[in-house]
């Protein structure tokens, strides 16, 4: 698609829309691969590491219920009293043990072996069918008997059991470790994605910003190069509107004028030759006063399409002439002050000031509602500053700005002047002009007056 003069009309937003849903998408799948490795780390906390240290306590509970039994078996020995006393110790012992060995395996991560499940087994059952036969001796009445059985196999069974338990305990133990590596490794994963990620993402933004700018500067200097060939026609069609105002004034004042001036002046010898109170003196004396208005209508229609008193009696006097006929055309007082030492202004200037100052007391005339106006003209040094102020409601309030504005705007521009349009404080609207002097009216007004 091609605007006009050729050029393509570009726009950056489906590139930076593609970018933006590229990285939204990115963040999201990024966002649900952390969560998913959090649940799995979280999942392992809970499923390994919880287990298996609960698993550890009741093993070293097993533990600890052995070494129970082994003081108690040494006091066994050590005592001289009946060994079936003992029985109550040794129940109480079994009840916590068998009671640890549920727990453990409950909580248990360790994938044993049917061998392994089946040898803990016999371990314990072992251990209890031995001490069932010591107390079975010790009842019967064969003490030492029941000694030496506690000296060998009980040991020997309590032993064993506390060797199976101990394998458990240290499989547990790297199983522990292992979830801990486990735990690091994903760490390290999640860490080395989050660099990644934030790489990728700092890439991407330094990308999206690089091709913003450049996409700025292209749309910047499209806007640059329209603004300056606006300018450019802005400153052809003002320039073609006053060199077509001017001629056509010149044509009314020089040609029509003079026709009129010497239609009145034939009418006058006309009138002259007729007899005295003819109606026909008083018919030539009506149509000689018709083209005497007919000729003030004209001069005064050159004056406004193209104020020669510009030329002939410059800014300041031109600007006074036109606010005491505007005044009493619109019926507005208009009062006007000068301050600064006047120099002259360039004829280019000067047109584009006193249109700036026609096309504001039109918009007040129209706009305003206002019962006065206040015009001043300041020459200061190194600039030139018109001011237009009333007191009504102010030119703006119609909200959208009509084409006078712009046009004074561009007019302002042209010059390489500014324009403002305030409010003060006490109401109404100012229109302030400010055009730059050259260096010699700047040197000329900072003369004192």
């Amino acid at each position: 698609m091609k605007a006009s003069g050729g050029h393509h009309r570009f726009s950056p937003t489906a590139a930076l829309l593609f970018g933006l849903i590229v990285t939204l998408v990115t963040v999201m799948i990024y966002s649900w691969y952390i969560i998913g490795q959090v649940s799995s780390l979280q999942a392992l906390q809970a499923d390994l590491i919880d287990r298996n240290r609960m698993a550890s306590t009741q093993l070293l509970r097993i533990q600890a219920d052995l070494n129970r039994l082994a003081l108690v078996m040494r006091d066994m020995l050590e005592s001289a009293g009946p060994l079936a006393s003992w029985q109550d110790q040794f129940d109480r012992i079994r009840t916590d043990l068998d009671d640890a060995l549920r727990r453990e395996e409950q909580v248990s991560v360790v994938a044993r072996s049917r061998e392994q499940t089946e040898a803990l087994d016999r371990a314990v059952s072992r251990v209890w069918e031995t001490a069932g036969h010591v107390f079975e001796q010790a009842r019967i009445g064969r003490v030492e008997d029941a000694r030496a059985a506690i000296r060998g196999p009980l040991q020997t069974r309590v032993a064993e059991l506390g060797s199976a338990v101990g394998g458990l305990l240290i499989q547990n133990n790297e199983t522990e470790a292992r979830a801990a590596q486990q735990t690091q490794d994903i760490y390290r994963r999640v860490q080395r994605q989050v660099y990644w990620f934030l790489s990728a993402t700092l890439f991407a933004i330094a990308a999206t910003s690089l091709y913003l700018i450049h996409s700025n500067e292209r749309l910047f200097a499209r806007l640059a190069e329209l603004a300056g060939e606006r300018r450019e026609l802005a400153r052809t069609l003002i320039t073609t509107r006053e060199s077509t105002l001017r001629e056509i004034a010149r044509e009314l004042h020089d040609e029509f004028g003079q026709r009129l001036t010497a239609m009145g002046a034939m009418l006058r010898r006309v009138e002259q030759k007729a007899p005295p109170g003819s109606d026909l003196k008083a018919d030539l004396r009506e149509v000689g006063d018709i083209a005497q208005a007919a000729l003030e209508n004209v001069r005064s229609l050159s004056q406004t399409l193209h104020p020669s008193v510009l030329d002939e009696i410059g800014l300041d006097s031109a600007i006074e002439w036109y606010l005491s006929t505007t005044g009493k055309q619109l019926g507005i007082p208009c009062a006007y002050a000068r301050s600064g030492t006047p120099v002259p202004v360039d004829p280019t200037v000067a047109i584009h000031v006193y249109r700036v100052l026609q096309e504001a007391m039109n918009n007040l005339a129209r706009h305003s509602s206002a019962t006065s106006a206040r015009v001043s003209l300041t020459f200061e040094p190194g600039a030139l500053q018109l001011d237009v102020a009333d007191n009504g409601h102010g030119m703006m309030s119609e909200g959208r700005p009509g084409l006078g504005l712009v046009a004074m705007r561009e007019r302002a521009d042209l010059v390489g002047g500014s324009i403002q349009f305030l409010q003060p404080g006490e109401g109404g609207t100012l229109v302030r002009l400010r055009v730059p002097l050259p260096p010699a009216a700047a040197a000329a007004a900072r003369v004192p007056a």
